[in-house]
């Protein structure tokens, strides 16, 4: 409330095979939205191949995240923040509240939008509070700070979206918001800054706030921090900090109220990005240094766009779900369309992002229905339309051939019986 390239940067060495059955990120295994290849569920509802559901403690918009045996869940709980941790027989292994809720204000919102993320060892959590807290996977709290204490009021109008990314050995945040914006590097091993950069452009009214998640991917050799916000794609230096690129041109007339929701959708080092509230979408090969917007920009459109969910790429493809449901399938050097189709409309929007799990393509709608799409490079079909009983804001979860749903409500696992 989620295509390309390398796996990015963990504490740890972690090799692909220990990434395959987990889900340690909101975009998954290696940040691209995309999932390993499996048996993944292509038809359900609320009760149809439900392995299990749990009732969540309280309102999140936060996507699970997975390590072997436990699922781990942030959201409201008794006016605090919470984080759950439940067995794959949905039960509830440990629980641990954080210090008072900081509520949405947005009907899809929470005060608990950004999704958990893990290295493996331990757990990394963030609230729309500012509270940041380290736990083992065992539930006992390492450290936890408050970087609105630390380093001022959350000036954003609405609900904190961005999740924490690892990157360069710390855990890394993007604040990106009215007036003062920054990226913070905090140590895994006390909550201690390790850096902290500006990322303060002169923008008009709310078009510096952002609400996008940072990506780490290997660029041309070097390991980059990638942050999309205030009409600028930036390449950070991920051990200090430091802006190695900068692309620009994303609101070239500098108009007002140009916030973004989406972050890019990434396949063979090319950043494809929705901007412009649903109405322009970009490219841009990333590297370099300085400023690469004469060379880094390879096309723009007009007649594309999506304001919440992000793009999906792999293979050179990016598929760009708008938040009405119309699907683009588009050759990402060229920006041309490989096809166009649309999943039937309704009154509700896609606030979820796709995932695509082989050929399947997983898109949640706002209103509780999830759909199944097979696509190909010929065109999609629709396999499915599951009604999940209550209103999706999360991305879906495929991993270990089952499907975590993420509710209002519930929790629930999917898969054969």
């Amino acid at each position: 409330m989620n295509r390309y390239f390398l796996i990015p940067i963990l504490f740890f060495a972690l090799n692909h095979s220990a990434l395959a059955d987990n889900w340690p990120q909101w975009r998954g295994p290696q940040g691209t939205s995309v999932a390993q290849e499996g048996d993944y569920p292509t038809e359900f509802s609320s009760s149809k191949n439900v392995l299990w559901k749990v009732k969540l403690p309280g309102a999140g918009s936060s996507t699970p995240i997975v390590w072997d045996d436990q699922i781990f869940v942030t959201g409201g709980n008794q006016g605090q923040d919470s984080v759950q941790a439940y067995n794959w027989q949905g039960e509830l292994v440990w629980q641990k509240t954080l210090g008072p809720e900081r509520p949405g204000k947005h009907k899809n919102g929470s005060g608990s939008n950004s999704s958990p993320i893990t290295d493996g060892k331990n757990l990394y959590v963030y609230f729309k509070s500012g509270t940041v807290a380290s736990l083992t996977l065992q539930g006992k709290l390492n450290w936890k700070i408050n970087l609105q204490e630390k380093f001022g009021e959350d000036t954003l109008w609405w609900d904190l979206g961005t999740s924490p990314v690892l990157a360069g050995g710390n855990v890394v945040i993007a604040v990106m918001q009215e007036g003062e914006s920054y990226v913070v590097a905090l140590k895994p091993s006390d909550g201690s800054v390790a850096w902290k950069v500006d990322r303060s452009f002169p923008v008009q009214t709310e078009s510096g706030q952002s609400y996008t998640t940072p990506f780490v991917k290997k660029i041309d050799g070097q390991d980059t921090l990638v942050i999309w916000g205030a009409d600028r794609l930036t390449g950070h230096d991920p051990k200090d900090g430091k802006v190695l690129w900068t692309c620009e041109g994303f609101n070239p007339e500098d108009k007002p109220m140009w916030r973004v929701i989406a972050s890019p959708g990434i396949t063979e080092g090319i950043a494809v990005i929705p901007f412009g509230r649903t109405k322009y979408c970009a490219a841009v090969k990333m590297g370099g240094s300085g400023n690469i917007t004469e060379r880094g920009r390879l096309w723009e459109r007009d007649d594309l766009g999506a304001d919440c969910p992000t793009p999906v790429g792999r293979d050179g493809k990016v598929f760009v779900l708008s938040d009405r449901g119309q699907i683009n399938c588009i050759q990402a050097t060229t920006g041309k369309d490989i096809w166009v189709d649309a999943i039937p409309r309704a009154r509700a929007k896609y606030y979820s992002s796709p995932i695509l799990a082989g050929n399947l393509l997983y898109c949640a709608r706002e209103d509780g229905v999830l759909t199944v799409i097979k696509v190909g490079d010929e065109g999609m079909e629709i396999l499915s339309q599951n009604d999940m009983g209550e209103r999706l804001a999360a991305t879906p979860v495929p991993v270990n051939g089952k499907l975590l749903v993420r509710g209002r409500e519930h929790l629930f696992c999917i898969g054969a019986k």
